[in-house]
């Protein structure tokens, strides 16, 4: 059995966790507690930290039984077939979630240049610097091909 990225639709992703988790299904979401400002309190809520993804463990021949899910797009792909992401990979998020990060900082780069994340949760993946500006650094992890925003 492999791990699978799903792409959901907008703010689904745990509604999907838990019908996925229905039927049998292993899923997972990361997600990361975030404070929210409204006019009159402040909330911790928790987010998922990739927006729309959510990873399905099942076997090949099995992947079209997500599709029963509300809320499920498609599979992420890469060169024309669905997308596998490993399994330290879905590990190292599931215990690197845990460890609360206040800053992270990124220095000495330059627009373009390839990086491996060193700590955190996506401690060990390669990601490629895009923009550093005031206090926010945008980089693109190349497993997933996804936009990290870290703000410090």
């Amino acid at each position: 059995m492999n791990w699978y990225a799903i792409y959901t639709k907008p703010r689904n992703e745990k509604k999907v966790v838990a019908n996925i988790q229905s039927l049998g299904i292993e899923a997972y979401c990361p997600t990361i507690s975030v404070v929210k400002q409204w006019s009159d309190r402040k909330k911790t809520i928790i987010q998922p930290l990739l927006s729309s993804y959510v990873f399905v463990k099942l076997d090949e021949k099995d992947r079209s039984l997500v599709f029963q899910v509300p809320g499920v797009v498609r599979y992420l792909f890469w060169l024309g077939k669905p997308a596998i992401v490993r399994e330290q990979e879905i590990q190292a998020m599931k215990e690197l979630q845990e460890e609360k990060y206040k800053k992270v900082c990124v220095t000495g780069m330059a627009r373009g240049e390839k990086m491996t994340i060193t700590e955190g949760l996506f401690k060990g993946q390669t990601a490629t610097l895009i923009e550093e500006k005031n206090n926010k650094t945008i980089l693109v992890l190349d497993s997933l091909g996804t936009t990290l925003i870290l703000e410090k």
